[in-house]
């Protein structure tokens, strides 16, 4: 089977870094098309053997991309396309007929309550994506918090299937000697209290709250993974907050790291951190909660949706806070004098593995390409 992933940009990411990983575990033959952006995770794939093309997108009403995208599918005998994210959905599914290729799975990563991929819904925003739904054969929700989102949008429920981002997990477990070597290279005390997040360093995270919270336990030093429009706002906070000694951003981090990665990598970063928290009211999934949890970490979330649609033993490290500052700190004040000491991997992380996620996907495939899905693992 040969398929073809159509994808916005290929920036550092979460649906960008979780097509990465489904890449490494699916078991046909992939082309990968970029509209924009060929960034660090465009290297990490063809570093996997995974060729990328860049389809130099102008902007959202470059037309002239549509017919450049057909000719790719159409010249790749693809069976089948599968689309990641808002633009590339709605400009994949057209090329995909315009080339004659009905088989179309387009991944919904994230569509929030108020928002999608990080901009606020509208009419005409909602009108275009249910236009060209029509034209697949069906939707992928990484959670069934964006199948419900989704439904109420208006696509149709026997449209939707549930496939769930994953991990690999036994990457993520916790290593004390990583944890050692890490805090050296980053400069952090062996003894320090470290609150670790990671996410897009953009207002709808929340980290503001976070750098306040942190900078009124003065025991806590705050480590954030990540990079984004909000670095220098959340730096002139923790100053004013007196706290810029405790507060490091350390950037985006490539994850799975491909061979010109440099510094520690994303398990690493965790296993240096003593609590994960997640500020973001309006997530998709939660993936980066996902991933503290399976390195034993507590875990301190305004919303995730990846843990909220488990049974409540499936993460018992994990604890739903409220989202101001004064709750922030009461719940950091709290797990720093339970001094938790690291978890077991959680039944979650082992749910959220990226070969279950792998083998839902390949039975959507070999249901839509041949008509009997392969058995899910």
């Amino acid at each position: 089977m040969k398929v073809l992933h159509v994808i916005t940009g290929l920036g550092i990411g979460g649906a960008e870094q979780q097509l990465r990983l489904l890449l490494r575990h699916l078991p046909v033959q992939h082309g990968v098309v970029t509209l924009t952006n060929p960034g660090a995770v465009a290297a990490g794939i063809e570093s996997d053997g995974t060729p990328v093309t860049h389809l130099g997108m102008a902007g959202n009403r470059d037309l002239g991309a549509l017919p450049r995208l057909a000719r790719i599918v159409r010249q790749g005998r693809y069976d089948l396309v599968h689309t990641h994210l808002y633009r590339a959905c709605v400009y994949g599914r057209l090329a995909a007929r315009l080339a004659g290729v009905r088989r179309v799975i387009a991944t919904e990563h994230s569509l929030g309550d108020a928002q999608i991929e990080g901009r606020p819904l509208s009419a005409g925003t909602r009108a275009l994506y249910l236009a060209s739904e029509r034209l697949g054969t069906s939707t992928v929700a990484v959670s069934p918090s964006v199948a419900r989102r989704l439904a109420d949008w208006g696509v149709p429920a026997d449209r939707i299937q549930v496939v769930p981002n994953g991990i690999e997990s036994g990457r993520f477990a916790f290593d004390a000697r990583a944890r050692r070597l890490t805090r050296g290279v980053l400069g952090i005390p062996e003894d320090a209290h470290v609150v670790g997040g990671v996410g897009r360093l953009a207002p709808g995270k929340r980290f503001d709250r976070l750098v306040r919270a942190v900078a009124a336990v003065p025991e806590a030093r705050l480590l954030l993974v990540g990079e984004g429009e909000h670095r220098e706002e959340l730096l002139r906070i923790a100053r004013e907050c007196g706290a810029a000694d405790r507060v490091l951003l350390v950037g985006a981090c490539e994850d799975p790291p491909s061979v010109a990665s440099i510094g520690p990598s994303l398990p690493e970063l965790l296993s240096a951190m003593d609590v994960f928290v997640s500020t973001s009211p309006d997530e998709t999934f939660g993936l980066a909660v996902v991933e503290a949890l399976a390195a034993g970490l507590p875990v301190l979330y305004v919303a995730c949706p990846a843990i909220d649609d488990l049974p409540p033993d499936a993460a018992p490290g994990a604890r739903r806070i409220g989202e101001s500052v004064p709750e922030l700190i009461s719940a950091l004040r709290g797990i720093r004098n339970a001094r938790l000491a690291r978890l077991p991997q959680p039944a979650a992380a082992r749910r959220y593995d990226i070969t279950r996620s792998a083998g839902q996907l390949m039975s959507l495939y070999d249901q839509a390409v041949h008509g009997t899905p392969s058995p899910a693992k």
